[in-house]
């Protein structure tokens, strides 16, 4: 899978799916909804992103409900991937089935806000670019690396059916 590089989308601790994609924004479609991501904790978050850039958060990231539109509209925004200190397991795998890269790095915290970073999930390293620092991370396994190629879960299981 090739590199993702972006900027830095900086937040904090239990950042959860009412602030990701806020319910009064349910009954909207994914690509509108994704003009309202993070609205909870930074207004301007969506007209900020820029396709391939990469939201750092803490401890807990996506804790909350099991909706999908979190993620899905992480994505839709722009975000390439995801990296935290820790996240709530159903966001974890809700991204992973998306095809939305979700990566926990003790270190997050020393990555700051506008930072330019370079992803390699094939070979586990995140890049700061601004900090100069190279961080390691546990590889997904292939299989994960397969799917997150494929687009995610349902791309994968559609590819499977067409052989």
């Amino acid at each position: 899978m090739e590199q993702m590089r972006g900027t830095v989308h900086k937040y904090g601790d239990n950042i959860n799916t009412d602030i990701i994609t806020p319910g009064k924004y349910m009954e909207l479609s994914i690509q509108e909804m994704a003009q309202h991501a993070m609205e909870g904790v930074d207004a301007e978050f969506a007209s900020k992103v820029a396709p391939g850039d990469i939201l750092v958060a803490e401890n807990n990231f996506g804790s909350g409900s099991s909706r999908e539109t979190a993620p899905l509209a992480l994505k839709e925004a722009g975000i390439s991937a995801v990296i935290a200190k820790s996240f709530a397991r159903i966001f974890y795998r809700n991204a992973i089935n998306i095809g939305l890269p979700a990566l926990e790095l003790p270190e997050a915290a020393e990555i700051r806000d506008g930072d330019r970073l370079v992803v390699d999930l094939a070979a586990g390293t995140i890049e700061n670019q601004t900090q100069n620092k190279l961080y390691h991370f546990v590889p997904m396994p292939q299989r994960l690396l397969d799917m997150l190629e494929a687009g995610g879960l349902v791309a994968t299981l559609e590819q499977r059916e067409s052989r």
